[in-house]
């Protein structure tokens, strides 16, 4: 397990460190932005087609989006009830809120979710971190997630109609509805592309992780007490509720496996740049990711021996 994880954290390690060298004439903000774009346009497409051509698709394959719906749906619900209860007495305010909520319910499913998926039970799980992000998790943080900031923050509203455009443009799920096309027609695909996808899909791991260091930074003590319960409902109960969601939909052994680790991932990194968009507390949305992500490391194998017990 840990000469799994190990590498993982060195990754993201070097990440970290490459941002506090603070090189002459290069701007960590600008690097993680560019291997953002590029992964996102370039090199995800390309791993989206590739898994998904030559992926075994099932129906239980498609129960694995639908188990991230529920989980997702359900934790947003858990999330605004619990921070409507405790709201008050912590003196939360509408930005923090709208933060803590965004926190404990979107995870970092695939810029970590992929590699740890693909890590445990080889390439060809990408598939299980593809269909739970892209067909579920992505659509709910666009279409309820942008909703929720808005009517928390102060920066301009995003419209129905702007999210699903936003999730219809996106080029993974292109790279998956090409993926799809090629494989129910049958169309034989070159070697030679097939070989160039991928060597474009296997840098998006470490480029992944190494974004994800980029973007961590120092916290702030203060934020600790209001961010306690989002910690504990995105790292112990998300699992749990994708366990049972999995579970009741019908999934077994690897797959329902997978999303209870999906489930179990720590506070998503895009969760930044929302929280900058609708003016909520970034501050805080940066506190959530570094103490989630540092504590992943101490409830993964947690969950991985959980779900050893599965049928």
């Amino acid at each position: 397990m840990y000469d799994l994880l190990l590498p993982f954290g060195l990754v993201i390690l070097g990440g970290v460190i490459f941002k506090r060298l603070r090189f002459p004439g290069v701007d960590a903000e600008s690097v993680r932005d560019a291997i953002n774009a590029a992964v996102l346009n370039i090199f995800l497409p390309a791993l989206c087609v590739k898994a998904v051509y030559t992926a075994r698709v099932d129906a239980r394959l498609f129960l694995v989006p639908l188990t991230s719906w529920a989980t997702t749906l359900a934790s947003l619900l858990l999330s605004l009830g619990v921070y409507a209860l405790v709201g008050k007495k912590m003196r939360i305010t509408a930005a923090e809120k709208g933060v803590l909520v965004l926190g404990a319910t979107f995870g970092n499913v695939l810029y970590l979710g992929l590699p740890v998926l693909t890590g445990l039970y080889g390439s060809e799980a990408a598939k299980y971190a593809l269909f739970y992000d892209l067909l579920a998790a992505t659509p709910v943080l666009w279409i309820f997630g942008a909703a929720l900031a808005s009517r928390h923050g102060e920066g301009r509203g995003t419209t129905a109609l702007q999210s699903l455009k936003i999730i219809a443009t996106l080029p993974p799920i292109w790279g998956i509805a090409v993926g799809f096309c090629l494989k129910l027609a049958a169309v034989p695909v070159p070697a030679v592309l097939m070989k160039t996808f991928g060597m474009l899909g296997e840098t998006v791991v470490p480029l992944m992780l190494f974004s994800v260091g980029l973007a961590l930074s120092l916290p702030k003590v203060k934020h600790a007490v209001v961010a306690l319960p989002a910690v504990c409902m995105k790292l112990l109960i998300a699992p749990f509720l994708a366990l049972l969601a999995g579970h009741f939909l019908g999934l077994k052994g690897e797959p329902l496996a997978a999303c209870a680790i999906e489930g179990g991932m720590p506070t998503m990194i895009l969760s930044l740049l929302i929280a900058a968009r609708f003016k909520l507390d970034v501050p805080l949305a940066a506190f959530l990711i570094v103490v989630t992500t540092a504590l992943f490391f101490f409830t993964l194998p947690m969950i991985i021996y959980v779900t050893g017990f599965l049928p």
